[in-house]
Formats: C-alpha cells, structure tokens, sequence
C-alpha cells in the first residue's frame, strides 16, 4: 500500500508540474545499514523510488560494531558518506540519508520530502550519457559539459535479501535494491568537451550506472542505466 500511494504521489506531482518519461534522469543515493532499526523504511522507499528515478542502495559500515555485520556494507561507502558530509556542511555522517544528485541531502526515510526532491530534480537540465553493452563491457558516450566534472562507474546488484539475526532488526528479513559493489572514477570531462571510451564490465554485473559529478562530490550533471 506504500509503494502505490507513493507512486501515485509521484504520478501527480509529475503531472503539475509537466513532467513526464522524457525528463532528465535523477541520481538517488541511499546511505544505510542492516543494523540500524530507522533503515527499514527508507530501504522500502528507495525501491518505490526505482522506476522513476536511478538509485543505489550504500551501505555504511560503522554499524557494523553493534552486533549484526551487514553482508552488503563496505567501508568505501562510509567515506563517500563522509565526504557528503563535508560537502555540505553537516556534522557527520548518519543513517538513514538520502542524496539526490548530489545537491541535497535529508532523513532517508522521509517519503513526502523524497517525492518532492525527485519532481524537483527530474526538471533540471542534464547532459546525456548514453551507454550501449558491448561485447567487451560498456560504451560510454556522453555529451558535450558545460563545466569540467569527474565521470564515476557504479555497479550494483539488482537485489538482496538478509535476514538479520542479532542487532536492532534482530529477526526481520530486509529486502535492498541496487545495491552498490563497486564504485570508481573512469575519466573526466572538460568544461565544452564530451567523453568517450568503452569499458570492461563483466557480464553478469547487475546494473551498470555512470554519472558525471562534480569534484568533490558535487552536483551530478547526468546519469544512466544499462
């Protein structure tokens, strides 16, 4: 009932303000734990954020000292997270939290503030990137940047499921989606240039995400999905 109500938020929001299939894609980012008793929710509204936005499920590991270690945490995450967090002026890192192309950052589970941050961001201009499978990996193309930015490979598995045996959510299964693997930069673009080069990404990778960021975990200009 949670996901239809809030696909039917989206729905309407969409439809005020004109938007439609065609509007810019949106980096959805979701900073959270097996092991921490507030993630639950937001897991569930980042999968109902899915088809209407590119999400990736990050999971930190600073929870994992307090008895449940989560099998998809990775420490790589928790510094992305701590690098948001002096990117935009916050005390620390914490879960749940959600970022929405890079510019704005509130409690992950916090549903309505996320319907109106995804309408918001899917009406700013991006640039493309395009991304064709190869027999070698990815192809990526992407369009020609107004600023200098840095271009970032994600790859993450379509889905899991855990059921946590100790800690706060002690005896409840957790469903993910998208959740991260691995994450490296494969080059730049300069202010007026585009990027091209093929990349090798195995076969069975799950989602294959790129976006162009700016550095220092700043805006992300565009992103795509294979």
């Amino acid at each position: 009932m949670f996901r239809i109500l809030l696909l039917a938020a989206l729905g309407a929001t969409f439809a005020a303000s004109g938007a439609d299939s065609t509007r810019a894609p949106v980096l959805v980012e979701l900073f959270t734990s097996e092991g921490c008793s507030s993630c639950p929710p937001a897991d569930r509204l980042l999968e109902s954020l899915d088809p209407l936005a590119i999400v990736l499920s990050e999971h930190v590991d600073y929870w994992d000292r307090l008895g449940w270690r989560d099998p998809y945490s990775a420490h790589a995450n928790t510094e992305r997270q701590e690098a948001y967090a002096r990117g935009f002026g916050i005390t620390g890192p914490y879960t749940p939290q959600m970022v929405i192309d890079g510019i704005t950052e509130f409690v992950g589970n916090d549903g309505r503030r996320a319907t109106d941050e995804v309408a918001r961001a899917r009406l700013r201009q991006k640039i493309g990137v395009h991304l064709l499978r190869t027999t070698a990996g990815v192809e990526v193309q992407i369009d020609a940047a107004a600023r200098a930015a840095d271009v970032w490979l994600a790859l993450a598995d379509e889905s899991g499921t855990s059921l946590v045996a100790a800690g706060e959510n002690q005896g409840r299964r957790l469903h993910h989606v998208a959740i991260l693997r691995s994450l490296r930069k494969i080059g730049a673009v300069k202010r007026g240039g585009g990027f091209a080069r093929n990349i090798e990404v195995p076969p069975d990778a799950g989602r294959v995400i790129v976006f162009v960021q700016e550095g220092g975990l700043g805006k992300v200009y565009g992103v795509a999905i294979l």
